[in-house]
This record gives structure tokens, C-alpha cells and sequence, in this order.
């Protein structure tokens, strides 16, 4: 029996799943070739090494005017205060190691509107300091274009997803919670009676460590890409269960990323996420991407010190 392999995106719009397989397993085949795997690219490009699916959750959010429109869904105004504050402190995260001094006056401007000083304000301004902020920092290099935001609504509409999902708001007809249907769909993708590789990035690195927790399978390998579990405010604190462990259903967790992230934050999961019960922790690595914008999964993938582990992940369970 072939090991599955399950891709787990983040946050955007809505997504063509046959063609976002195709370009995870591109990606991860350019990776798997400058690891010193070539021989084993085509099996990944074809299906062949494993059967690979993309879990997909992305409609659950709405369309693309749900996620860019203005305030109008109950909660919205909170969980654009949830997204400046996961900026903020991304923001100060990467302003330890900017690239240029003009970097340096984009990231402390959008700082500054961020966290405006001697101003006493309502959730309503506040949104409007998260929007005007997010639209300086759409004037980074590449930010923009390879972020696919045509502007700052859009760019924290969509961010404002990882805030929808730990809200556990928005209840459907059968009852279901946004983020338990979401990890529903991430359940449904995996393989309930063999190995499963994950590799999941940005949201769905939350996702997919929420839904492993109650999955009773064998997950040789969980790869988390650009996780941004590692924020203090935003992100860590929500999460379930809490402490944050490592799921019992995972033989092994490497975490991988950019210095140049700035989605990530605080990078070394180890740090905080305690061992499972078989003290299994993260191991977390940096990885160096070319171009201004690093956060997109592509350009994980293509690291060989990513799909190599995976390509050899496949390799083991196949022979296991």
C-alpha cells in the first residue's frame, strides 16, 4: 500500500485543488531534486511514490468579497484586532533583523500606526490602524504581487482567517463550529489505516496540529511550514489543547522557517510546545529563500532540506 501524502494549505482565497497539488508536488519535486533525489521526482510529479491529496478548506471562508469586504460578519472588528496584533508583533520580530533602511522606515511606520501613541480609541479605529498599516506594509517589495492582495482589505480579510478559525465562532445548521469543520475537512484528507505524511504551512500548520490530536493513525512525518504558532498574542494561547503538545499520533515534527518570514514570529516551536507521551518535540530549522516575499508554501518546498525529508519519509513507508 502506498503512504499517503497530505498537503494542508493557509490562509487566501479560493483555490483550483487539482492545480495546488499539482504545483505542491512541482515544488516539492524541485526540492527532492536538489536533495539528491532525482530519481525519485517523476513518482512524485505522477503520483506514483505516494498517494498524494490536498486538503482543502478553503471555501468554508467565503469568497473573495467575504474576505476583502467591510465590516458586515459578526466579530469581524475583534478579529481585526486579533490580526494587528499578530502584525505588531511580527512586525518587531523582523525589525531585529531588517534587510534595508528603508525596510526599517516601512516596518516602524506600520508599527507606529499599529500602536498609535496617546490615542484613546474604540474598535472601530482600531480597525482602521490595522487597514492603514497593512496598506504600508503592501509597499514592501513583492509583498503585494506575490501575496496575490490587490489591497490592504483583501490582504487582512484574509489574514483575518487564522482569527476566524480560533474564535470557534460561526455555528452552521448541523452545529458545527468554523474551525471543527475546517479540521473535519483535514480528517477526511488523511488515511484512517495507513502512514500519513503531513505538510501543512501558515493556518493549516494550527489545523493540522489541533486535528492530529484526536486522529487515532500513524503519522510517520508532520512538516510545518511557516507556522505562526509561535505568536505570543495572536496565535499560541487559542490553540487546543492547551499547554500545546505534541500529538501522540506523530513519530516525527520538523519545522522549517524563513528568516525572512514575517508571518512567522517566534520560529523555535520546541521551545514551547511540549513532548508527547513517546517525547517526540519539533525539531525547527532556518531555511533561505531567494525574493522579498518568502511566506508562500512553493517556496518551502522547493528547499531540499524540506523535501528531503519528506521524499525519505515516503521511501520508509513504503518499505515498511
Amino acid at each position: 500500500m502506498k503512504p499517503r501524502l497530505v498537503f494542508v494549505h493557509g490562509i487566501g482565497g479560493p483555490r483550483d485543488v487539482a492545480a495546488e497539488l499539482d504545483a505542491w508536488l512541482r515544488a516539492l519535486a524541485d526540492g527532492a531534486r536538489a536533495a539528491g533525489h532525482a530519481k525519485r521526482v517523476l513518482d512524485l510529479v505522477q503520483g506514483w511514490a505516494a498517494d498524494a491529496r490536498f486538503a482543502y478548506y478553503g471555501d468554508l471562508f467565503g469568497g473573495p468579497q467575504a474576505q476583502g469586504a467591510s465590516a458586515s460578519r459578526p466579530g469581524e472588528d475583534a478579529d481585526t484586532l486579533l490580526v494587528g496584533d499578530w502584525l505588531l508583533e511580527a512586525l518587531d520580530e523582523r525589525l531585529e533583523e531588517p534587510h534595508s533602511d528603508d525596510e526599517v522606515r516601512i516596518l516602524r511606520h506600520a508599527c507606529a500606526q499599529l500602536a498609535p501613541q496617546g490615542q484613546s480609541q474604540g474598535l472601530g479605529s482600531g480597525a482602521r490602524h490595522v487597514l492603514s498599516a497593512a496598506n504600508t506594509l503592501l509597499s514592501l517589495p513583492g509583498v503585494r504581487a506575490l501575496g496575490d492582495w490587490a489591497g490592504a482589505r483583501l490582504m487582512v480579510g484574509q489574514l483575518r482567517q487564522v482569527a476566524r478559525y480560533l474564535r470557534r465562532a460561526e455555528l452552521d445548521d448541523e452545529g458545527l463550529t468554523l474551525d471543527a469543520r475546517i479540521r473535519r475537512r483535514v480528517e477526511q484528507a488523511l488515511a484512517p489505516d495507513g502512514p500519513t505524511i503531513v505538510v501543512c504551512h501558515s493556518l493549516g500548520t494550527v489545523v493540522s496540529v489541533e486535528t492530529l490530536h484526536s486522529f487515532p493513525g500513524r503519522i510517520p512525518l508532520l512538516v510545518t511550514l511557516g507556522s505562526p504558532m509561535g505568536m505570543r498574542t495572536a496565535v499560541q494561547p487559542k490553540m487546543r489543547p492547551q499547554p500545546l503538545k505534541v500529538p501522540g499520533s506523530v513519530d516525527r515534527w520538523l519545522n522549517f522557517w524563513d528568516k525572512d518570514d514575517v508571518i512567522v514570529g517566534r520560529p523555535r516551536l520546541e521551545k514551547f510546545v511540549l513532548p508527547s507521551e513517546r517525547s517526540v518535540l519539533p525539531v525547527s530549522a532556518r531555511v533561505d529563500s531567494d525574493g522579498a516575499w518568502v511566506h508562500p508554501a512553493a517556496k518551502y518546498l522547493a528547499q531540499p532540506a524540506v523535501a528531503g525529508p519528506v521524499v525519505e519519509a515516503i521511501e520508509a513507508a513504503t518499505g515498511a
